[in-house]
């Protein structure tokens, strides 16, 4: 199987700042991280596009209790793009103690960090992460 895009691809593409999901050409939606297979019907026919990497916050929780190497607290949200996909990720530049339920709702902007790799992974990688749009 051809993948439209390798992880290395997106890897060098989060690095640089673009966002690229793949369309499903047999039902439309966009999915991102791209994948060889369409999560919503299982469609294998996928063309990479462009996202603006902006959406709304929809879902969030503070980590108190960190996986090893990782520092507490922090926040993960769940962002529904404004093409479509929902994408995990680490809110940034809000302290984890002064949230509260104000923050679903409102806009974000995706970004990416630099993540150092553990026992579990295959090394480092660029991972989404979210800032508050002004």
């Amino acid at each position: 199987m051809a993948y439209p895009i390798t992880y290395a691809q997106y890897q060098e593409y989060l690095k640089k700042g673009e966002f690229i999901g793949l369309k499903c050409a047999k039902c439309g939606s966009i999915n991102f991280p791209p994948m060889a297979v369409c999560r919503d019907c299982s469609g294998t026919t996928l063309e990479p596009v462009s996202l603006k990497g902006e959406g709304t916050i929809r879902t969030f929780t503070v980590i108190r209790v960190a996986p090893e190497g990782k520092k507490p607290p922090y926040i993960i949200a769940m962002v529904e793009l404004d093409e479509g996909p929902y994408v995990i990720g680490n809110l940034e530049g809000i302290t984890p103690d002064e949230t509260g339920m104000d923050l679903i709702g409102k806009k974000v902007r995706m970004g990416t960090r630099m993540v150092q790799g553990d026992v579990y992974s295959l090394g480092d990688a660029h991972v989404p992460t979210f800032t508050l749009m002004e």
